[in-house]
């Protein structure tokens, strides 16, 4: 049976330097990091299989390899409103976990909907980043008659007047979010074409990762709309 002390240890062997040079650019702690590939994590987390009580001490360990394999052991939907906080709160300087690992669990839970909205609103960079990422996976998994349009619809006209003024990994996931609304809300389309074109391109400091770009709005949007796929629905936002 894997306990945490015994995963942790596989993940510290499996390190590699490469890996750890792009975490540390971005402002990760040298200690904090091992450095493990997302496909060797992926291996471990289908050997173990789903297993809350590891997820919930793989977090708390504050590394950020463990932390990330802790979202996908992790059921979300058992996760309380004080435990998903303090795991938004706990990812600052680890994107992998505030805008992956996070939103995971809390689209997931009966209680994402009511955080989400707070969480963008917070002055931490790495919780809204939390925050805008669950609303764009709220908005690309939950059916729309489940979903608040009013509020979705204040957000792309929040995201259009603020998005070149906040900080850099929010401005990178406002944009993810006109794009999810793009496509994934038909009776919202309309007004997040006309947001992304207005908008205009996102400038964000990608941290010295040269192998990501900013996804072009308008045109994620009319490459969905070319493909047929505006208003369809994803099962989860889990990669």
């Amino acid at each position: 049976m894997s306990t945490a002390a015994s995963v942790l240890a596989d993940l510290k062997s499996k390190g590699k330097e490469n890996f750890r040079k792009i975490y540390l650019r971005q402002g990760l702690a040298a200690d904090r990091v091992y450095g493990v590939s997302v496909a060797y994590l992926r291996t471990i987390a289908k050997n173990i299989g789903q297993n809350q009580d590891l997820a919930l001490e793989l977090y708390a360990t504050g590394i950020m390899d463990a932390m990330y394999l802790a979202g996908m052991l992790a059921d979300g939907a058992q996760m309380t409103s004080e435990q998903l906080n303090q795991w938004a709160e706990a990812a600052a300087n680890m994107q992998m976990v505030s805008e992956f690992t996070v939103p995971w669990v809390a689209v997931e839970s009966p209680h994402g909907t009511h955080l989400a909205p707070l969480w963008i609103q917070s002055p931490l960079e790495h919780v809204a980043s939390a925050g805008w990422c669950t609303v764009s996976g709220l908005v690309a998994t939950v059916r729309d008659g489940a979903l608040d349009l009013n509020e979705l619809e204040s957000l792309i006209n929040t995201t259009v007047r603020e998005i070149h003024t906040v900080p850099n990994r929010v401005r990178y996931n406002m944009n993810g979010f006109i794009i999810a609304v793009g496509i994934h809300i038909k009776p919202l389309h309309d007004q997040a074409r006309a947001a992304a074109a207005e908008i205009g391109p996102v400038h964000v400091d990608m941290m010295g990762d040269t192998n990501s770009k900013v996804p072009k709005a308008l045109d994620q949007i009319a490459l969905a709309e070319f493909l047929g796929r505006i208003g369809q629905k994803r099962k989860s936002i889990r990669c």
